[in-house]
């Protein structure tokens, strides 16, 4: 099958039947190969998963050989909540055409992302009629709290992973994610690491490996 978007997929090694999927968001700018090098550590622990890393549906403004999900060039909170909701119905068109393919329900898909990719990852996670089987997001924040507070549709369990030297999106948005994610009835883990900025550090990916192959019931 051809995806809306275009995907680099590892699938599981030895042709183990495919159970589960984890699907795989990257940041502004970037690309699916970038965020996939999860999976390299991941794939040996999560046993019949496919992982899928999809390229954002618009170029970079200011990267033009990556990608993005949606515009930052303006200031315009107005038009980036416009743009997120553009992005974040594309990425629930992807998230259908990947269940069809896969033969796989909400409660055997783990959505995942980084920055830009995490922010949609919650948004589209938690406006679903079904949970989602739980949601990980590294070093992003709620695009409009007001927003989405009226759209949420299920209670998906959530990680969210954060450097505490994060000069591009601050760690305080981790501190406010979490508090809305609490005051709307969610089972909510949150870890800040020491001495990280924005990226995805080992000691990161780890914590959100042990998350997934806990609620993906692997061990």
């Amino acid at each position: 099958m051809t995806f809306c978007l275009d995907t680099l997929i590892i699938t599981p090694e030895n042709n183990e039947p495919i159970k589960n999927a984890v699907i795989l968001l990257h940041g502004y700018g970037g690309d699916g190969k970038d965020i996939s090098m999860l999976t390299l550590n991941w794939k040996r622990f999560l046993k019949n998963t496919v992982f899928l890393c999809p390229n954002g549906h618009e170029k970079c403004e200011i990267n033009p050989i990556g990608f993005q999900w949606f515009d930052l060039s303006k200031e315009d909170n107005e038009y980036i909540l416009k743009k997120s909701l553009e992005a974040e119905n594309i990425i629930k068109n992807y998230i259908n055409e990947v269940k069809s393919e896969y033969q796989l329900s909400n409660s055997n898909i783990v959505i995942s992302g980084f920055s830009q990719g995490c922010m949609l990852s919650i948004n589209a996670g938690v406006t679903t009629d079904e949970e989602f089987n739980c949601i990980v997001g590294f070093s992003g924040k709620i695009i409009d709290k007001s927003d989405l507070q009226k759209r949420i549709k299920n209670k998906s369990k959530i990680l969210l992973i954060h450097g505490e030297n994060d000069d591009i999106v601050s760690s305080n948005f981790l501190l406010e994610a979490k508090d809305f994610l609490e005051r709307n009835k969610f089972n909510v883990e949150t870890n800040l690491i020491k001495n990280c900025g924005h990226h995805i550090p080992v000691e990161a990916s780890s914590i959100a490996l042990n998350f997934i192959k806990k609620n993906l019931n692997i061990k």
